[in-house]
């Protein structure tokens, strides 16, 4: 008897979803939905649960987001070709899930923007520091990561940074980097380079609104706090 003949009906993921809907599937069922096949000791939605349960912080699908291609593959019964696909799928998400929040909004409330950008910023393994700049009512024109895998922001350069924002001619930016650790607590380097690059950008009449710090589920607003106003 194969393997599938041995699972029961409700708990094949393709005949369930047929049956009920994709809404009454569970997360493990989902994920198995898109593994498609399992391995020889194991039933593609088997692979799915121990995927989710080798995640022992209890982060289940969210911290697969955080996974590259190669970590994914790691998995009994993902190979190469499966992580890839799976990682393409996440990235897929991310993107329908910020387009959806993205038309026609302004990016003035900091709680907007960290809720924008929180789910692909805050499982990164290194700091990004991003810039996003803006035209006349707050709209996003352009974002641009300017660092990557440094923790130390007094090496964010208002040259770079400038020169960017008169090439798309925005007259707002916004400073936006994680903490890998979770901890959106400002730092010292982080105050000194908000101060520096904002004085920077009243010389060429582009304002900084805010430098967001993302942490894990928080986030800290330089703006908030009165360090720029």
């Amino acid at each position: 008897m194969s393997l599938k003949n041995d699972i029961a009906i409700d708990e094949r993921p393709y005949e369930k979803c047929l049956k009920f809907g994709p809404e009454y599937l569970t997360d493990a069922e989902l994920l198995a939905v898109f593994i498609r096949s399992g391995s020889k000791k194991s039933s593609c939605l088997e692979v799915a649960r121990k995927m989710l349960e080798d995640n022992a912080d209890g982060r289940g699908l969210l911290r697969l987001f955080g996974l590259s291609s190669y970590e994914l593959a790691r998995h009994e019964g993902i190979g190469k070709v499966k992580a890839i696909q799976l990682s393409c799928i996440m990235e897929l998400s991310k993107r329908i899930w910020r387009m959806t929040r993205s038309e026609k909004v302004r990016f003035t409330d900091a709680g907007f923007v960290a809720d924008y950008y929180m789910q692909e910023l805050r499982t990164k393994k290194v700091e990004i520091s991003r810039v996003l700049y803006l035209d006349t009512k707050a709209q996003l024109i352009k974002e641009k990561d300017i660092s990557i895998g440094t923790v130390n922001t007094s090496l964010l350069a208002p040259r770079e940074i400038f020169i960017e924002a008169l090439k798309y001619e925005a007259v707002n930016i916004i400073l936006l980097h994680n903490h890998p650790s979770g901890d959106p607590l400002e730092s010292r380097e982080d105050i000194s380079a908000t101060i520096r690059i904002a004085k920077a950008g009243e010389l060429l009449g582009i304002r900084l609104l805010d430098h967001i710090i993302i942490g894990d589920n928080s986030y800290t607003s330089l703006a908030e706090k009165g360090y720029l106003s």
